[in-house]
């Protein structure tokens, strides 16, 4: 594969991925968060179901699989999207996809507390303070109201979630000679039943959606949660965690990029420099010792699943 159909396939993933909080934001015109992240859940579901069995694939089998991919589908799904939908009810959609980009930096503070990072480089460590530095910056919790301080909170859980989640499906989960296909769609299927248990609290209220939102909860779903759910695992298969982790440093540009040209949302010099020091922090977070061979868990599920494996088994984990 040319190195600019790899460029283009990150820049694919970076729009879809980075435009899910302009849906989020639009959906929850008429639905309330539990039901946006139930919708995409579902919505999502579904896609993948169909493309799994279209492919001539199957679902897990097994139950230590399935018990695997719930624990996946909690932190990696439907924790943080539930998270989300809450958050952006007082946070814009642009600052939450800047936000979204300290995974790595939740990632490797989750490694530091479990003992799976050792030997932290002073860099890295510089990284780590200066990317939530930054977040301070942006958020500014010296004159935040109190339902802007709840939102940031909420979205503070989401971005920790998605860290401990990819962190527990790069250990259990890749790599274990099911196809990915097979593995995101039970993941989302597993969200869907996980955040169906949440509707008494909210999500049996009456809705009355327009042509608009329907549209925006419908792409929600379908592309910006199931197609770029699973063409985050293909992407990792194709070019390995580490190349796809590029995504981070371009999800806050189209996230808040969208946020300001359709939502007409504000885009502060103080967010800039904020959104500047967050992406630098992740950079500088995201460095290794060269004799480390291992990949820093970014915005995508961490390890290559196709380390290992010959050309042949890999052909068949895509």
């Amino acid at each position: 594969m040319s190195k600019s159909w790899a460029w283009a396939r990150v820049g694919l993933l970076a729009l879809l991925w980075g435009s899910t909080f302009l849906w989020i934001e639009l959906a929850l015109d008429a639905l309330t968060p539990v039901q946006v992240t139930l919708s995409r859940c579902v919505l999502g579901a579904v896609t993948l179901l169909v493309a799994c069995l279209a492919s001539g694939r199957r679902l897990p089998e097994n139950r230590r699989t399935w018990g695997h991919v719930l624990v996946a589908a909690f932190f990696c799904n439907a924790l943080p999207f539930a998270m989300f939908s809450l958050g952006q009810q007082t946070i814009d959609s642009g600052i939450a996809g800047v936000l979204n980009a300290t995974t790595p930096l939740w990632s490797l503070l989750i490694g530091l507390v479990v003992g799976t990072e050792r030997g932290l480089r002073p860099a890295r460590l510089g990284g780590l303070l200066l990317g939530f530095a930054g977040v301070v910056l942006i958020f500014a919790p010296w004159q935040a109201t109190a339902a802007g301080g709840w939102g940031v909170l909420a979205l503070l859980v989401a971005t920790a979630s998605y860290a401990a989640g990819f962190a527990y499906m790069g250990r259990f989960l890749v790599g274990r000679g099911i196809p990915t296909i097979s593995l995101s769609a039970a993941q989302l299927i597993a969200a869907s039943a996980l955040t169906a248990l949440t509707l008494p609290a909210g999500g049996l209220e009456p809705i009355e959606i327009g042509p608009k939102t329907l549209l925006a909860v419908v792409v929600l779903g379908v592309v910006a949660t199931g197609a770029t759910f699973h063409l985050t695992y293909r992407n990792i298969a194709a070019e390995g965690a580490t190349n796809t982790a590029t995504v981070s440093y371009l999800l806050p540009v189209v996230s808040v990029a969208l946020g300001v040209v359709v939502l007409d949302e504000q885009f502060t010099l103080r967010t800039a420099v904020g959104m500047l020091i967050v992406l630098v922090g992740v950079a500088l977070a995201r460095r290794h010792h060269p004799a480390s061979s291992t990949p820093a868990p970014a915005a995508a599920p961490a390890g290559d699943p196709t380390r290992g494996l010959s050309r042949q088994e890999q052909d068949v984990r895509q």
